[in-house]
């Protein structure tokens, strides 16, 4: 059967969002037994079940999240046709996801912190996974990639500067190892770095070209994980210079070199790029990258 409510539509999509019923009603402004009726009444008429009820709430199944997408790109839409109707100055409200390559949280906890000092009406989910987010199915609606610049033809590209990193290690590690002198000096050391190769990632192409594995001390899966490895003194390892700037207790091993410096990119998908929110965001973002350490 067809679905022609768009009501019961936006009542799944709160119930996924928030978790609970009670949580969507409070959204939706309507008592928490339409929010169940709208529920039972769609997966009727869809012939699936939406969601799992447990103790805690509201899991969406495989069915829920693929209609979850649709309704979230198809409330943004709406946002985007109502802020064309009444002008510029629509509010800049709702929800806004952002996604990220893990290394930036850091910077985009404080740019989204100071973003949301302007606009207290928004409510921002930061999404930090390796995994890229498809932009078109709705699950993000801006995205900071790093690497190679994004080809899909449905996407808006714009330059985001540079992550630039440097080799760092802790005074401690430097009490007991003394400082990197050079690369003669690499098997006198202990290093950090991926598990894996990864040709996006300029700084670990180097480091696994330069540094021997047995002089590899600890590997992990993600940036994060090394990052709390070279903070924690395990070995030297790459850094952002904008996190090791922020610490007393780090020393820089080699400086930051251009070949290790990562292109970054803000991406937005051609159907939401001109909504107030994304417009108001991407604007924000790249005024306050001009302040990130640069080389």
């Amino acid at each position: 059967m067809a679905v022609d409510n768009w009501d019961e539509i936006r009542t799944a999509y709160q119930v996924a969002r928030m978790g609970t019923v009670s949580g969507a009603a409070d959204v939706l402004g309507v008592h928490h037994a339409t929010v169940i009726r709208h529920i039972d009444a769609l997966e009727g008429k869809l012939g699936v079940k939406l969601f799992q009820r447990h103790a805690r709430g509201y899991t969406a199944t495989e069915a829920g999240e693929d209609l979850m997408q649709v309704a979230q790109t198809t409330e943004d839409q709406f946002t985007q046709l109502a802020g064309r109707i009444h002008g510029r100055g629509a509010a800049v409200s709702g929800d806004l996801v952002i996604t990220s390559v893990p290394p930036m949280s850091q910077l985009l906890a404080q740019t989204i912190g100071k973003f949301q000092l302007e606009y207290p009406d928004l409510r921002t989910e930061l999404v930090v996974d390796s995994r890229v987010l498809r932009l078109e199915y709705g699950e993000a609606h801006v995205a900071i990639r790093a690497g190679r610049q994004d080809q899909e033809p449905d996407n808006i590209v714009q330059p985001l500067g540079a992550m630039t990193t440097a080799l760092y290690a802790t005074k401690d590690y430097v009490a007991r190892h003394g400082t990197l002198k050079g690369l003669e000096d690499i098997p006198n050391h202990r290093f950090v770095r991926l598990s894996t190769p990864n040709s996006r990632i300029p700084f670990n192409n180097w480091i696994m070209a330069n540094v021997p594995s047995e002089y590899v001390v600890y590997k992990a899966s993600s940036l994060l994980a090394v990052e709390d490895a070279v903070i924690e003194g395990v070995g030297i390892g790459f850094l952002p210079v904008y996190m090791a700037q922020n610490r007393d207790n780090l020393v820089e091993m080699i400086g930051p070199q251009k070949d290790w410096s990562t292109p970054l990119w803000i991406v937005t998908h051609v159907d939401l790029h001109r909504t107030a929110k994304v417009q108001s965001f991407t604007k924000f973002l790249k005024e306050e990258s001009v302040h990130w350490p640069t080389i």
